[in-house]
């Protein structure tokens, strides 16, 4: 039987974290995201080496800090450019969730013109997070529509010179 170039059941894409706390990570991404646990390994020195947790269809890879091989944190490097975007069930819940167990808000959950209602927060570990639940289906003419009023309404108003 020949090996499969992506195997049974792993997305194409998989973000892997570095964190600053892998263990507690691991809680608050179970406790915020509902996410199962499918993997830890612990290395000798009681840092965790790797771990992989479900979240939906998706799979999310994390390990602490391995500086001596340039694996670092945000925290550690001043915060970070990536993004990680997150459907759930009821996005109010969540985030509120995620904020009593130390994450901080960057936007606050509202409704947007694609039909999602979404926030974004940092969590206690430094990676930015998306949160959404899509809440209405928007035909693409109106998206259209609803795209150029919201890039207006972040045009600078004008100086009046």
């Amino acid at each position: 039987m020949a090996v499969k170039p992506v195997p049974e059941g792993r997305p194409r894409v998989t973000p892997y974290l570095c964190v600053d706390g892998a263990a507690a990570a691991i809680d608050f991404y179970v406790a915020v995201l509902g996410a199962t646990e499918r993997t830890r390994m612990p290395a000798p020195d009681g840092r965790i080496g790797h771990a992989e947790l479900e979240l939906g269809d998706s799979v999310l890879m994390l390990a602490d800090e391995y500086p001596e091989m340039g694996f670092r944190s945000p925290k550690a490097v001043g915060g970070t450019p990536i993004t990680l975007h997150v459907y759930v069930e009821d996005v109010d819940q969540v985030f509120a969730r995620a904020l009593a167990r130390g994450a901080k808000e960057l936007s606050p959950v509202k409704d947007e013109f694609y039909g999602d209602r979404t926030g974004q927060l940092e969590d206690p570990f430094g990676h930015r997070w998306n949160l959404a639940t899509h809440v209405e289906d928007v035909p693409e003419e109106e998206m259209e529509k609803r795209a150029q009023a919201a890039l207006r309404s972040m045009e600078p108003a004008p100086d009046g010179d």
